[in-house]
């Protein structure tokens, strides 16, 4: 016979030290911080608020509280129509299924932020002062454009638990007070705390990492920094290809055999895991068939139109030309890491709905906890823009099902077989070579160091290089080049303040 779990409905916030924000002294401190001046940036924060969906969330939910008071656009659909940050989208620096079980670090959290297309200033406790820390939560309160997150442990406030993230909503300077938004509000409602006392908080080695606390500044870009490519952690094959990125690069070009650009090429194709295209991950929307209809919305038709822009940059390149003559070339055999069986519209179309069924039912842990059925591609005519892509398919969760549309961008050469009378056609989407090209190209100049001879490094070096690039290609490069680089710390756990954008280009 199973025992009864206890449960519990809140705690009792241990007052001293904190005061309740929905005490009358919590109201007083509100109402003269308000006037200061330095509770602008709570009802941004306020409107977009969240309590975290698991225990171990409150990283995930404190940034995507963030992130959504900064109206910064996913560029990507959450459910239905609607493009909205949720902690079920901020994978891509560690995998849900593990910060659900052991919470998130500092250093990842950070890296998160990032990803999600963020500017993020980051501190631990070692590399500011208690001024320091002060004087950004004043700028931060006294503005619309950017918020604070503390990463504290509860010990100093008397509160049950350990580490935790949220997102400080004001600061009262008559008595030194910060206004902590608590994300576990099941637990405990928001609260005012001594600022010093949030400082020593904040001041504590995270077991995991054996690094320092610390806080956080996030802000927008005044742009999107990315449209079509993205870093994804959510599957654990990652680890294998940041290992190939940062290890197995710089031995291959060692090899003294591979002494022209093409062998060069070939050597780093043949060494690439089978699992390489788990990294970079295609941003594509999805939308349940019944709110979509039977056309493009005319800020979807925008968004295709420049993704697939983008698409043909990448295979307008020399590098793009030269991968693409390997992948012709190469013939099979039982070790090539690279298959063209899985390319086919009939596997890709499975993929795409399966991913589109994860993020319409928040299942992305499990492998059968959904499926698609009755998946197929289809185009559509829009307006005099020619043919577009859709895939359509059945998504089933347990006895729930749902009609689900995904929208590919595609190229004019893949758009023509769709019009050929050849049954046996078989289109690639998204291709390796996709992939690939932009993988090398998104690696930090320095990678190529590594080419003995310098006449074949400057050739190679020439084919990399992003100064040539569309400034569109170039944005999304660039973009995915910071997101290596914060993946890289992160797994390193070295993660600090970012690098100058000029670091990377």
């Amino acid at each position: 016979m199973a025992m009864a779990m206890a449960s519990l409905y809140r705690r009792v916030l241990p007052s001293p030290p904190a005061v309740e924000f929905a005490s009358e002294e919590g109201k007083r401190l509100f109402a003269e911080a308000l006037q200061s001046g330095t509770l602008q940036g709570f009802f941004n924060l306020i409107s977009y608020f969240q309590t975290q969906s698991e225990p171990a969330f409150c990283g995930l939910a404190s940034l995507s509280v963030v992130l959504n008071a900064l109206a910064i656009d996913p560029g990507r659909q959450w459910k239905g129509p609607w493009r909205w940050f949720d902690e079920s989208m901020l994978d891509c620096c560690e995998p849900l299924d593990k910060v659900k079980e052991q919470g998130i670090t500092f250093g990842k959290l950070a890296c998160l932020a990032h990803c999600a297309g963020a500017k993020v200033r980051s501190f631990r406790a070692d590399q500011a002062t208690i001024h320091d820390f002060r004087d950004h939560l004043v700028r931060s309160a006294s503005s619309q454009d950017c918020h604070l997150i503390a990463s504290y442990h509860r010990k100093p406030f008397q509160q049950t638990g350990t580490g935790h993230f949220s997102p400080i909503g004001g600061y009262h300077a008559g008595q030194d007070m910060a206004l902590i938004l608590d994300v576990a509000r099941f637990k405990y409602p928001p609260h005012w705390v001594p600022l010093p006392l949030l400082w020593e908080a904040m001041n504590t080695t995270d077991e995991a990492t054996g690094l320092l606390r610390g806080f956080m500044l996030i802000s927008r870009h005044t742009s999107a920094p990315s449209l079509l490519y993205t870093v994804s952690c959510r599957d654990e094959s990652w680890k294998s290809m940041a290992k190939y990125c940062m290890e197995d690069v710089p031995d291959l070009l060692k090899d003294e055999n591979a002494n022209n650009v093409p062998a060069l090429l070939s050597r780093l194709v043949k060494s690439l895991p089978a699992n390489a295209g788990n990294l970079i991950k295609w941003v594509i929307e999805v939308r349940r068939k019944e709110e979509g209809g039977s056309g493009l919305s005319k800020e979807e038709k925008e968004r295709l139109v420049l993704k697939e822009m983008i698409l043909q940059q990448v295979r307008d390149t020399e590098l793009f030309r030269l991968l693409r003559e390997l992948q012709y070339t190469k013939q099979p055999c039982c070790s090539c890491s690279y298959s063209s069986d899985d390319d086919s519209f009939t596997h890709i179309a499975a993929t795409v709905c399966c991913q589109g069924a994860a993020l319409l039912t928040g299942n992305f842990s499990s492998k059968d906890g959904f499926c698609c059925r009755e998946t197929c591609f289809k185009c559509i005519q829009v307006d005099d823009d020619g043919l577009k892509t859709v895939v359509t398919g059945t998504a089933v969760s347990g006895v729930n099902e749902q009609s689900i549309d995904m929208l590919l961008p595609m190229s004019p050469l893949e758009t023509s077989v769709f019009n050929s009378k050849s049954s046996n056609e078989v289109v690639k989407y998204p291709s390796r070579t996709d992939i690939l090209t932009v993988l090398l190209l998104a690696l930090h100049p320095s990678t190529w160091m590594g080419i003995e001879d310098e006449k074949l490094k400057a050739e190679f070096q020439s084919l990399v290089s992003t100064d040539n690039l569309p400034d569109d290609l170039k944005r999304e490069i660039l973009h995915l080049r910071r997101q290596l680089h914060y993946v890289k710390d992160c797994k390193e756990e070295t993660y600090g303040d970012p690098v100058p954008q000029s670091h990377y280009q």
